[in-house]
């Protein structure tokens, strides 16, 4: 660069445009050149392009691979002359090279440089020409069928397509608070565990009074369960998974009497909820409070029916999926039923495996299994990656018969916000304040407060 000064006027620019929300995507122009920056961007976009580039005495080659210091910005069309403009006016050269057009796999890439098209191709088998060496690594690495599968489905993604049945910016109407204090919760949590700060964050935002509670409290007798109305059992890897996902955890509440004791008073309680997410969820049904093995609550301590396994990928998956909610007893999913939402998931075993065909045809036909993983029509699935541990029918959570338990592989307290999404339609984004994910805490906190706590 001849005149540093030129990529000081060009960042200060570009970080005003972003203020403005005048940018819809951008690549610096690096390793391997125009061409990869442009087709990155189509990939990443699923769209195609139409580029024109007209550089008298310039050939193809030289202008397509040149890793020179650029920018290549989308615009929406109506901000294309205040963009160039502001651009020039900072002398930073600026010029229009083209247009996306289309959405999906068929769309069309065309490339022209001085009047002769040099590349004219769909997005589809471009990207899979560009991924092919990444899955070859993959299938060193990952269960093959599952790389195969996803591979294959690449091909074909036409993009999320996310839905409400609610309007997340109206806050539910809620009864007056009964008593002196908001209603107490406890973010449960043990060695290893994390995702208690932003599970702290989403329940404070509902209006609870939250409390951080470790293990080490309730086996010291330093606090109990008693006075709380929910506990929320985070994620993380108890115990380093040592024993496997949740079981040192599950451990310690089941050969100590006394915390045994508490946790089944307050799981029986009719004036509590639990929410169990992740590692949470995968004590919930070692504990049995979700997909018991066994119909009928006999007064007796569950027997567990669900054991959250290995990933059929055979790795750890963090990925943001899509997310169908479907009608159940669920109190924290009141009024959600038939949306489909984007959620993060991050689990090494959230394979869901039943004791029985018994158990997976009751959960399933009493509308227990509320959560499911589908594909980009809304379908529940099990194809990887959509479903990114193999679940039966796609279940990505459980509840209990009287709605007052959820267990979730997925983390919506992770997505509570609109940034902590890495996409969503662009009407949400101008329109919502806070994910539609908070309406989950937001019921518990409205249920709390319809349903008195019995020592008020």
């Amino acid at each position: 660069m001849d005149n540093p000064q030129t990529l000081v006027s060009c960042f200060q620019v570009t970080q005003q445009l972003l203020r403005d929300r005048s940018l819809s995507a951008g690549h610096d122009v690096s390793d391997g050149g125009l061409i990869t920056c442009l087709l990155e961007m189509a990939f990443a976009g699923n769209c195609g392009l139409d580029v024109e580039l007209s550089y008298p005495g310039v050939n193809a080659l030289e202008l397509l691979f040149a890793e020179e210091l650029g920018l290549v910005l989308e615009v929406p069309e109506p901000a294309v002359p205040k963009v160039m403009g502001q651009y020039e006016a900072a002398g930073v050269q600026c010029v229009k090279i083209g247009h996306t057009q289309g959405k999906g796999p068929s769309s069309m890439v065309r490339v022209g440089v001085n009047g002769q098209e040099v590349l004219l191709e769909k997005v589809g088998p471009l990207r899979a020409l560009w991924e092919e060496t990444s899955f070859q690594l993959e299938r060193l690495q990952a269960n093959p069928s599952c790389v195969s599968q996803e591979e294959a489905g690449l091909r074909q993604r036409e993009g999320p397509h996310y839905h409400l049945t609610f309007d997340p910016a109206e806050k539910p109407q809620l009864p007056p608070v009964i008593g002196s204090s908001q209603p107490r919760v406890a973010v449960v949590r043990e060695e290893g565990s994390n995702g208690d700060r932003e599970m702290a964050a989403a329940l404070l935002m509902a209006g609870f009074q939250v409390w951080d509670v470790t293990m080490e409290d309730l086996l010291t007798g330093g606090t109990t369960l008693d006075s709380f109305r929910g506990v929320a059992f985070v994620g993380g890897f108890s115990y380093a998974d040592v024993l496997g996902s949740a079981k040192g955890w599950a451990a310690s509440v089941k050969y100590n009497a006394g915390v045994r004791g508490q946790f089944e008073a307050f799981r029986r309680r009719e004036d509590t909820f639990s929410l169990g997410v992740c590692n949470g969820c995968q004590l919930m049904a070692l504990l049995g409070w979700v997909g018991p093995d066994g119909t009928a609550d006999t007064g007796d301590l569950p027997t567990q029916g669900v054991l959250l396994g290995h990933n059929l990928s055979g790795r750890y998956e963090s990925r943001f999926v899509s997310l169908k909610i479907d009608e159940s007893p669920s109190v924290l999913l009141r009024g959600m039923a038939g949306s489909t939402l984007g959620v993060w998931v991050a689990h090494g075993e959230g394979l869901m495996q039943f004791r029985s065909p018994k158990v997976l045809d009751h959960l399933t036909s009493h509308h227990l299994a509320p959560l499911r993983y589908v594909d980009d029509l809304g379908s529940p699935t099990e194809e990887y990656p959509m479903n990114p541990n193999g679940s039966p029918l796609g279940i990505a959570g459980l509840c209990s018969a009287n709605g007052r338990h959820l267990a979730m592989m997925p983390h919506p307290e992770r997505c509570a916000l609109t940034w902590q999404w890495p996409w969503m339609p662009e009407g949400w984004r101008q329109t919502l304040d806070v994910s539609p994910w908070m309406r989950l805490f937001q019921n518990a906190y409205s249920w709390c407060l319809e349903n008195p706590s019995q020592d008020l």
